[in-house]
């Protein structure tokens, strides 16, 4: 194997995450924010295959990202077709839940912006932000979570990593925001097709009054599963990256989640009647049902 020589840069520590050069983030940064509007060359068919794997082989979406990796040098995919076709989807169900259950114009556009930029981008942005600056202090090869034995980070094969926006060719492996805002997406839509689509679905059932246990069993199982996915999809993403170690325990909300179902349902508490869950879709704007 033949050695690799880096140029020392001025001012670098090895504990300093997220630090590139300035004059190489300047040349990558417009160049990414380009494709953004470049619809031709999006990959629209690849992001409708991620969707039905989500569902049926969630582990086949991270799979692919390591022929990503060697081919384009990073890990996140800078093709914004799974995002744009998703808040398509969430476009028409806007429309779906304000023509049954708050009719008017405005009040369909405010819903649309809703689901779109708060719901979907925000929440996105919020926790790959989250994400980004906690997965790798925590996971990395100097986290808490690497010094764990049992799991799979004593495992030799892991290696310490960087972290920035995007990887540079002839660094070692970053965590980039790029990529944990992938998987805040990814993780997302199964989330939209639990409690934006069969929820709707579902609604008149799950509001039904006075409350069964039909409906509460429904309604609670309707969102233990839509958070299981989530995080389920989430550890999946962050558990493809050789470099983060004994990333299992990302899977603990899981455990947290069907505990307070079973509880719940011992209680007879629904998260859709007593816990009003669809008014917090809609943040403050009235159901008319």
């Amino acid at each position: 194997m033949n050695p690799h020589i880096s140029v020392p840069r001025q001012h670098a520590s090895s504990t300093n995450f997220g630090s590139t050069p300035a004059t190489r983030s300047s040349v990558r940064m417009p160049r990414f924010f380009k494709r953004l509007f470049k619809f031709p060359q999006m990959d629209f068919e690849m992001a409708i295959w991620e969707m039905t794997s989500l569902l049926i082989a969630p582990k086949k979406v991270f799979k692919s990202i390591y022929y990503h990796k060697q081919t384009k040098n990073t890990w996140h995919r800078p093709d914004p077709s799974f995002t744009y076709l998703l808040s398509f989807f969430l476009l028409l169900t806007a429309f779906a839940w304000g023509l049954a259950y708050r009719p008017g114009f405005g009040a369909i556009i405010r819903l649309t912006f809703l689901f779109v930029f708060v719901h979907f981008i925000g929440s996105s942005l919020l926790v790959s932000t989250i994400g980004y600056f906690i997965i790798g202090r925590l996971f990395g090869p100097n986290g808490a979570a690497a010094s764990l034995a049992g799991l799979r980070g004593s495992r030799g094969r892991r290696r310490g990593a960087a972290q920035g926006l995007f990887t540079q060719p002839g660094e070692k492996d970053q965590l980039e925001f790029g990529y944990c805002f992938d998987v805040s997406n990814r993780a997302f839509f199964p989330l939209y097709l639990h409690l934006y689509v069969v929820q709707f679905i579902l609604l008149p059932l799950l509001t039904r009054s006075p409350s069964n246990f039909l409906a509460t069993f429904l309604g609670n199982s309707l969102y233990l599963s839509a958070l299981t996915y989530y995080t389920y999809i989430t550890f999946l993403g962050y558990n493809a990256l050789p470099f983060l170690h004994n990333t299992e325990l990302l899977l603990v909300p899981i455990l947290i989640f069907a505990i307070l179902w079973l509880v719940s349902l011992i209680a007879g508490w629904g998260i859709v009647m007593q816990g009003r869950s669809v008014q917090w879709l809609f943040w403050g704007m009235r159901l008319q049902t």
